[in-house]
């Protein structure tokens, strides 16, 4: 029996378009919600405040060598602030630790209550804390993060999610309910529904190969209609 190439091609071409067609939409849909909301939205710049710059009386501090002597093996001290109280924060082999400034004496990790002060000080609305968590496990939304951090959920709509160091207390990232739709829809759109990172992942090639042939079946079908015509007008 011969192959009836128009037929084969026109049904493949009509299975192709289906498929490619579902994944168009979504590529339409969730690249006009991407556009849409401002990145700096997505990312929740408006969610935290920047602290404020405060001087430093140096004369009062200890030397920064002091740190390294203590911790052997500290590749950078830096000075910052931790809860008003100068601290050297020092980055060694086993991460980073706090150490006081003044004394040169290692500071306990953060408490439970200091990381609430903490994302509080930060959190530029005004719901309140309504549930803090130490994770040793990443969230969804974390996934791209190593655990431990602390994570301290505000109340609100949006469902705004600080996530702080265990060690410094610093904040690590900053989560709400646009940013979680945008994960969704970015997921959607890369077609990584796994760890929703990967850009150039096989079944978004697959996709890809698949419309790249459907244009061409439909660029066949419409070479091969035109003759046809012609012969039964003749």
């Amino acid at each position: 029996m011969a192959i009836r190439w128009p037929l084969l091609v026109r049904r493949t071409h009509k299975w192709l378009a289906l498929v490619v067609g579902v994944q168009a939409l979504l590529w339409t849909l969730t690249g006009l919600y991407m556009v849409a909301v401002h990145i700096d939205i997505i990312h929740g710049d408006n969610l935290v405040r920047t602290p404020a710059v405060q001087s430093f009386d140096l004369s009062r501090l200890s030397q920064p060598s002091q740190v390294v002597a203590a911790a052997p093996g500290t590749s950078e001290v830096r000075l910052q602030r931790f809860l008003d109280v100068p601290v050297w924060r020092a980055e060694t082999p086993e991460g980073p630790r706090l150490f006081d400034a003044r004394t040169a004496q290692p500071i306990s990790k953060p408490t439970e209550a200091q990381i609430a002060a903490l994302a509080r000080r930060i959190y530029t609305g005004d719901g309140k804390i309504v549930s803090i968590r130490l994770l040793t496990t990443a969230p969804q939304e974390m996934q791209s993060r190593k655990p431990p951090f602390w994570q301290v959920e505000f109340e609100g709509w949006n469902r705004p999610t600080l996530y702080l160091s265990p060690a410094t207390g610093e904040l690590i990232s900053r989560r709400h309910a646009l940013w979680r739709v945008f994960d969704f829809a970015w997921m959607l759109h890369i077609m990584d529904y796994d760890e929703r990172t990967d850009v150039n992942n096989p079944l978004l090639r697959v996709v890809t190969w698949s419309t790249f042939a459907m244009a061409l079946m439909g660029a066949w079908l419409l070479i091969w209609s035109f003759p046809r015509r012609k012969r039964k007008k003749a």
